[in-house]
């Protein structure tokens, strides 16, 4: 009795050391299989997709920088605009607009311009053409940043597919010339194939999901411009301050009268 729990012991005990020396290979195998392994067997298609992936980076930095809403609109200049055009200042409104240029300033001027050709009478339908344009302008220059990531996300896929293709065609060269005596070549081919498409939908999702993010956050962002400077205008054209630069108490003073 006791000679059989003795081999049961020793035979658990041998069980134990073989599982963990097969953990131990297993682990060591996965750290093996590093990021750099990964990229030299993705092959030739891994060297365009990594310089993709550097360009998306740089492109979702510099989409936060220069399209926050407190850079393109710079609200905190529109009290003295608002006061320049209730006095219908408009060639010193100007002035300050060409002395801080923004995208906020550079359509607000835009409109300004028109409002000194000469004339007496102000049309202020040529004003909101002006402004229009302007923009329209202004929106094709800020949005390339923005259509680079959409470009982006739609050509990552498609390459990681070119080098599945070429991983794929890899594989059956390998099986034609040398047939399956050595499938460690045609795993090689096959890992090519798919470390390539991994890789591509890995860089085409962040590029998507930041695409419309930064393409809606900038729509709004034209929404508020266009209501902004339509409040000057409107102060320029009637004379009067906007109801909705005017505080709480203001508002209840005039509702008494």
């Amino acid at each position: 009795m006791k000679k059989g729990l003795l081999m049961v012991a020793l035979l658990t005990v041998a069980g134990a050391a073989l599982a963990q020396g097969d953990i131990a290979e297993t682990a060591a195998a996965t750290q093996k299989t590093d990021l750099l392994s990964l990229i030299k067997q993705g092959g030739w298609a891994m060297y365009p997709l990594g310089a993709f992936s550097f360009f998306m980076v740089a492109m979702i930095i510099q989409n936060f920088i220069s399209l926050r809403p407190k850079t393109l609109l710079h609200t905190e200049q529109m009290p003295e605009l608002l006061e320049l055009m209730l006095q219908k200042k408009c060639k010193t409104a100007l002035i300050y607009c060409r002395k801080h240029p923004s995208m906020f300033a550079n359509t607000f001027g835009a409109g300004l311009e028109r409002c000194l050709d000469g004339e007496e009478e102000i049309d202020f339908q040529k004003v909101k053409e002006s402004v229009e344009e302007a923009s329209v302008e202004q929106m094709t220059k800020l949005m390339k940043p923005i259509d680079y990531l959409s470009i982006i996300g739609a050509s990552s896929p498609m390459l990681g597919l070119l080098g599945t293709v070429s991983g794929m065609i890899k594989a059956f060269h390998t099986m034609g010339s040398q047939g399956m005596g050595k499938p460690e070549l045609l795993a090689a081919n096959i890992g090519e194939a798919l470390i390539t498409t991994a890789t591509g939908l890995v860089i085409a999702i962040p590029s998507m999901f930041f695409f419309f993010f930064f393409k809606k956050g900038f729509q709004k962002t034209l929404a508020t411009l266009g209501r902004n400077i339509g409040f000057l205008f409107d102060a320029l054209q009637t004379g009067k301050e906007p109801v909705s630069f005017m505080d709480l108490e203001t508002l209840e003073k005039m509702e008494g009268e």
